[in-house]
């Protein structure tokens, strides 16, 4: 077992791919996979196993790629101490739901801690696909929310992935809509006040289920419903057709502007946002970093 070996399984884990991880490190894809099959070989274990959408980490693999994870940080701090070398780039990544406070965080993580040089990954994604990334370590935290209807179902998900959830804050339900929509007059929005209005809501892909749903009351119908991918267009929409989408009420003037206002929604419901870990990893400095930019966004908001 060598140390290049070690840096080899972990970026392919980073990367999600043995192509994309071979590009990164300049070398060719068959001399990767032959590194890879060389150490599972040594070690008696498969750690990456093919699909047609990439790479999956075996629980054995999760396991060794966490203490590889220790090793090869460990040489780097013996380089930096003895031979002079320069810090190499931080690395860092999150896989969240589309809420703009998850990047606030992000962008205070980055401005307050005068990093130099890193290379970071900030994925807003379909709720099945930030499970699949912590899990396969593509990323270090997930960004997802919990309520009375689904919570049985994503913490059984959760369990089975080797996955941990902690909570974050608890949120009423609000809507986000255009400081021009008529209902922006109002201090408390009533479900039937939205029924003329499109609702506007995150596509969830083949796991499009109501449990992995973004939005609370997923299983309502609505007369008018469109379903998007990027927050951008989400936002655009609500200014454009005077739509609505529900959420926490957390947003950033700051980075959004100030054409979309939440309004609280008047239901007997909570968003308990959270963000999931895999069991075997402890959390890096940026990690931890992230979370306390994250609570503190949240209590001056929700305050």
């Amino acid at each position: 077992m060598t140390l290049q070996q070690l840096k080899y399984a972990i970026e392919i884990a980073d990367k999600g791919s043995f192509n994309e991880a071979a590009k990164s490190l300049f070398i060719t894809q068959p001399s990767l996979s032959s590194a890879i099959k060389d150490l599972e070989n040594e070690i008696n274990i498969t750690i990456f196993t093919r699909t047609n959408k990439g790479i999956n980490i075996s629980m054995e693999g999760t396991e060794f790629l966490s203490y590889a994870r220790q090793v090869v940080e460990q040489a780097q701090l013996l380089e930096m101490r003895y031979k002079n070398v320069k810090p190499s780039k931080q690395h860092f990544a999150v896989s969240t739901q589309h809420y703009a406070f998850a990047v606030n965080a992000f962008v205070d993580l980055i401005k307050e801690n005068g990093i130099d040089e890193y290379e970071f990954t900030l994925r807003e994604t379909k709720t099945f696909e930030i499970i699949d990334d912590v899990r396969n370590l593509r990323s270090e935290i997930g960004i997802l929310y919990i309520y009375d209807f689904n919570e049985k179902i994503i913490h059984k998900f959760l369990k089975e992935n080797n996955l941990i959830y902690y909570k974050l804050f608890t949120a009423k339900p609000h809507v986000f809509i255009s400081h021009k929509n008529p209902l922006a007059k109002k201090d408390l929005v009533e479900l039937s006040d939205l029924d003329e209005y499109p609702l506007l809501s995150f596509e969830q892909g083949e796991y499009n289920s109501f449990y992995f749903s973004e939005e609370i009351l997923s299983t309502l119908s609505h007369k008018k419903s469109i379903k998007v991918s990027d927050r951008a267009t989400l936002f655009n929409l609500l200014i454009g057709l005077n739509g609505y989408t529900i959420s926490t009420g957390i947003i950033s003037a700051e980075l959004n502007g100030s054409d979309i206002i939440a309004v609280p929604l008047n239901v007997n419901e909570e968003i308990n946002v959270g963000y999931i870990v895999h069991k075997s990893i402890t959390l890096s400095n940026l990690g931890e970093i992230y979370i306390s930019a994250l609570k503190n966004i949240a209590k001056t908001i929700l305050n």
